[in-house]
């Protein structure tokens, strides 16, 4: 009876062990998921910063502090813009790939994510993977406009004049790479004319010379173009994007003017380092789809020259990896290296 008693209490006593290490585990399991349940509901807890990757002034760095107004607001913790221009944005999404992956960290990304990862062979990151897409933002359509001295009115009057005289038909752009640039290459490309690119510091110097007539052709961004067709000193043809904009509702698009498909649009949206948490990422990508439906927000898009579009962060990570596919066969098709 003495060994039975004594392996009766150690078999009691080994089943209590195990009742008491199920236990502790549960409980652990339970403050995990509460801590997780807590950091998510509760992110931000403090000031979060947004990275613009260009000067003051411009459409992004516009745009950035737009969109940090609202979520400020929105999220109730403050979101301060950062500017850090240089190297075509090369510079900011370097210090974006090498931040603190917790969401405090995001950075107004452009179209120059996309052209930049054919057309700088040897970045300091890599453009998908070292990322994690949020949120589309706006699209900036370009304006296709001519010289008004011209006898050139749509579309098909710009590519029948361009097959007329291969070469001839100078267009000028904000630089090597830049969109202005791109998007006369991708309209080269797929009509089968053949338009000389001219580039320049900057816009200005290259509406000076077009404005003068000695230029025919522009891609230029709406801001830029739009005082410009006011004036009638330049006749707008189409626009870049894929469907009409309210910023000129009444111009046609080029795709729906005889070369379907095409577009050529720069693009505002929000990224942060790869291996941010998937909470901070879904909050802040509801937030931006919710500020993207205020009248106030949409007005100062507008003023910037995009139309506000969001998606979610796969659709964003899905777009970005079709447009650096878009702009490698162009940029390797006109030959265009970095400056």
């Amino acid at each position: 009876m003495g060994h039975r008693g004594q392996g009766h209490r150690r078999k009691a006593r080994l089943k209590m062990k195990k009742i008491s290490l199920r236990h502790r585990s549960l409980c652990l399991l339970i403050i995990l998921l509460s801590a997780h349940c807590a950091h998510s509901s509760n992110f931000p807890q403090r000031p979060i910063r947004l990275i613009s990757p260009f000067s003051a002034g411009g459409g992004n760095d516009i745009i950035s502090r737009a969109l940090a107004n609202a979520l400020s607001l929105k999220l109730n913790q403050s979101v301060v813009v950062d500017n850090r221009p240089g190297a075509n944005t090369i510079l900011a999404m370097e210090l974006l790939a090498h931040a603190s992956k917790d969401g405090y960290t995001i950075l107004m990304s452009s179209s120059s994510q996309a052209i930049n990862a054919t057309l700088y062979p040897q970045l300091p990151y890599d453009s998908i993977r070292d990322f994690s897409p949020i949120s589309r933002v706006g699209i900036s359509p370009l304006v296709v406009a001519v010289h008004p001295s011209l006898a050139i009115h749509n579309i098909s009057d710009l590519i029948a004049a361009a097959k007329a005289n291969p070469g001839k038909i100078l267009y000028p752009s904000a630089g090597i790479g830049n969109s202005t640039h791109l998007a006369g290459e991708l309209f080269a490309t797929m009509s089968g004319v053949r338009l000389t690119h001219i580039p320049y510091k900057g816009a200005g110097p290259g509406m000076v010379d077009l404005l003068a007539g000695r230029l025919q052709a522009v891609f230029a961004t709406a801001p830029t173009a739009i005082p410009h067709l006011r004036t009638a000193r330049l006749r707008p043809l189409a626009l870049t994007s894929l469907k009409r904009s309210a910023l000129l509702p009444d111009l046609p698009t080029v795709s729906e003017s005889g070369i379907p498909g095409f577009e050529a649009c720069s693009w505002y949206g929000v990224i942060a380092p790869s291996g941010t948490p998937s909470d901070a990422i879904q909050v802040l990508s509801r937030s931006i789809k919710v500020i993207l439906s205020t009248t106030e927000f949409r007005q100062q898009l507008e003023t910037a020259g995009a139309d506000p579009d969001s998606n979610t962060p796969a659709e964003f990570a899905q777009y970005i990896k079709n447009e650096i596919s878009k702009w490698a066969k162009v940029i390797k098709l006109s030959g265009a290296t970095a400056p």
